[in-house]
């Protein structure tokens, strides 16, 4: 299997230090061309977070791009009964020494690009990555798929090992919310606007998250849909251009105080990425936890079913 050599410009990037390496334009988002110039000039590290259904390697294995890294999405979740939750500083530490990511050489994220579900894996690790001080950043838009679509080189077999980093991660609160921070804001202790990202039905509590303690949404939310911010025609694309008129739209605006949430993070990496990252909005925050933190951890929620409609969801198979 092959692999790419450094470039005689990232080895030149190298020798001017850390800035040079950050190629005008690179990130937030990147397309496939894009992607295939950037590995010309400033050679990226490109992570590979698909994995199979019992996260094995065989969806790497099968077809990726030429000298990308395998980096599972599982490996930036937490347990199985709160996915959401914050990897602990020093096992975040190990994972990323072993993918090779280093602070200042570009990175960038590869999801499949099936739907607008995939890409929340995407935003997450995103999310993950930017704060732990890696930079710049983008996630290739449309993922495999769109890679595959533009007839660019694909490789097959298992990934080499990269050569381990010495990134020591000192993970940034600043857009983190934690539980404590949301329970500030639902005490009115705390500036803040709680942006639920799932679809309406788990806003309503007709749905719920099987690690859920109880359906419902936090007090005080309002939501807008993760889904949103991609077209019919080409669901597993953001259209980077439309998202700040897109976000005006829907009320988002600069100097909002947002908190973006879903079941356990997921979901809500997306918004948090659209707004953030795209809209440019400062500021904006993931509760990584999100509602299965909140509620397994005795919290109450709004829009609660009473208990004929509780019974109701139950029957019909909704949670």
């Amino acid at each position: 299997m092959t692999r790419f050599a450094p470039s005689a410009a990232f080895v030149l990037a190298l020798l001017a230090g850390p800035a040079a390496l950050a190629a005008p334009g690179f990130g937030p988002l990147i397309d496939p061309p894009g992607l295939v110039e950037a590995q010309a000039t400033v050679a990226p590290l490109v992570l590979d977070i698909r994995s199979g259904p019992d996260g094995a390697a065989p969806v790497f294995e099968a077809g990726h791009i030429p000298g990308a890294v395998s980096a599972p999405y599982g490996l930036f979740r937490g347990p199985a009964d709160n996915p959401g939750a914050l990897i602990p500083e020093d096992r975040l530490t190990e994972v990323l020494r072993s993918l090779g990511v280093t602070r200042d050489r570009p990175t960038v994220v590869v999801h499949q690009g099936s739907d607008p579900s995939d890409f929340g894996a995407a935003a997450r690790v995103y999310w993950t990555l930017k704060s732990s001080g890696v930079s710049p950043l983008a996630i290739l838009n449309g993922g495999m798929t769109a890679w595959s679509a533009a007839d660019l080189a694909v490789e097959t077999g298992p990934a080499l090992a990269p050569a381990p980093s010495d990134i020591e991660v000192s993970f940034s609160h600043e857009w983190l919310a934690t539980t404590e921070d949301v329970e500030a804001i639902v005490a009115g202790d705390a500036p803040g606007d709680l942006i639920d990202a799932r679809p309406q039905s788990f806003w309503a509590g007709n749905a719920k998250h099987p690690a859920a303690a109880r359906p419902g949404t936090l007090p005080q939310s309002r939501y807008f849909t993760h889904s949103g911010w991609f077209g019919s025609d080409a669901p597993a694309l953001i259209k980077p251009d439309l998202v700040p008129e897109l976000a005006t739209a829907n009320g988002f605006a600069p100097g909002d105080r947002l908190v973006s949430f879903c079941n356990t993070g997921h979901w809500a990496a997306t918004n948090w990425f659209a707004l953030s990252e795209l809209a440019g909005i400062e500021g904006v925050r993931l509760y990584p936890e999100s509602m299965v933190g909140w509620t397994r951890s005795g919290h109450e929620t709004a829009n609660l079913p009473g208990p004929l409609r509780n019974l109701w969801n139950r029957v019909t198979g909704r949670y």
